[in-house]
């Protein structure tokens, strides 16, 4: 396991022929161009596009369209650069309140043919609110036929830790997480969905072989638990095997690695503190429980993540990348095997809070800013400066 506080040297951003540390308080002019120089590449900051209300999840749609959430509640969509002005229309009503509101989306594996796209949002019900996942048919600029497929039970009357980040794993099956609400002990309740990374069929039957089908007084849709507010999923792309980070309190931000019933620990284990700076729960480590494989203290407030797959950063292949919402940064990590073995900070301060994460099609890295004039910004490899003589 590795912990941030060793993070090796972090080379400075290169903007044109200014150089700018990459420390705390520097600023990048994202709209400039010009190489910055990393450990391994070399890559340009492009704005894709801007006047984003607090976006939230991307998903990448065919012939250059990219769908993006908006957490006041309106799904967005951008075309060939260009942010249309009207919102997709059908969207669910949300709980646009605190960290509620719209949050994830994600294309069904069959989009090209069926498509069906999913919604992760919080929503308003009887004694409270709860993450609920939906699905509809993207067409002509609206949502038909939405279906509600799960929502997360208990409901709680907080405003905090909604989860929701999407991945479909190998064999087609839906995975997503619930935060637990704020309130700790739900992570460790098998009978609440809270705090819990839950896996369905895509059409919101559980799966014959989840861990817990058939276990007296255990919500059949949970897949893992012992989660805090895990806002990153991914399915490693060799392994097929899901991994995800969640946010600590003061620090103790968490990478894990999700295998079937196991028990990730909040609030019994953590690396962090309460936000008063009293201890949490009984140390960082219990029997029984799983270690994370990489963890942060203090806290950077990780949000989205990918793995590298793309071509246009052969030097990235295999890295996982994580957006930051504290720190303001992109963090990279490098693995070998289930391991990191070594983490870069990229952007730091540079464009604000990163919310999301994602390869896009043409193998370029793509990040979302959850600011109230949130953008949407690209990585693309810097052409090679013309030699001399």
């Amino acid at each position: 396991m590795v912990q941030s506080s060793w993070v090796r040297g972090l080379a400075p951003a290169v903007i044109g022929a200014i150089v700018v540390g990459t420390g705390c308080g520097s600023r990048i002019d994202a709209a400039a161009k010009g190489p910055i120089a990393s450990e391994q590449a070399t890559f340009e900051l492009v704005t894709v596009t801007t006047g984003l209300e607090h976006p939230w999840g991307m998903a990448f749609l065919p012939d250059d369209e990219i769908l993006i959430t908006e957490r006041p509640g309106r799904l967005r969509l951008v075309r060939d650069g260009r942010l249309d002005p009207a919102p997709i229309a059908g969207v669910p009503p949300v709980y646009a309140s605190g960290q509620g509101g719209l949050l994830d989306v994600a294309l069904d594996p069959e989009f090209v043919s069926n498509r069906v796209i999913y919604l992760s949002y919080a929503a308003p019900g009887d004694g409270g609110n709860s993450t609920r996942v939906a699905r509809a048919r993207l067409e002509g600029g609206r949502l038909e036929d939405l279906e509600v497929i799960f929502v997360a039970e208990p409901l709680v009357r907080s405003s905090k830790h909604f989860g929701s980040r999407f991945a479909f794993d190998p064999a087609g099956h839906l995975l997503f997480t619930t935060g637990e609400r704020g309130q700790g002990d739900r992570a460790q309740d098998t009978g609440d969905h809270n705090g819990s990374v839950i896996r369905l069929h895509p059409d919101g039957r559980v799966p014959a072989d989840n861990p817990f089908v058939g276990t007296a007084g255990i919500r059949p849709e949970i897949f893992s638990y012992g989660h805090r507010n895990p806002q990153g999923l991914a399915i490693h792309p060799e392994s097929g095997i899901p991994w995800l980070h969640e946010h600590g309190a003061r620090g103790g931000d968490e990478v894990n690695i999700v295998r079937p019933g196991v028990n990730y620990g909040w609030p019994v284990i953590t690396y962090g503190i309460d936000y008063s700076g009293l201890p949490v729960g009984e140390g960082t480590h219990k029997e029984g429980m799983a270690q994370p494989v990489h963890y942060w203290d203090p806290s950077i407030a990780p949000s989205g993540m990918a793995f590298y797959t793309g071509d246009a950063f052969p030097e990235w292949q295999g890295d996982l990348f994580v957006g930051a919402l504290r720190s303001r940064l992109l963090a990279r990590l490098e693995l070998q095997g289930e391991q990191v073995v070594a983490e870069e900070r990229l952007l730091e301060g540079a464009i604000g809070r990163i919310r999301d994460v994602e390869v896009g099609p043409d193998g370029f890295l793509y990040l979302l800013t959850d600011e109230r004039d949130g953008a949407l910004y690209r990585l693309e490899p810097a052409e090679a400066a013309p030699s001399e003589g």
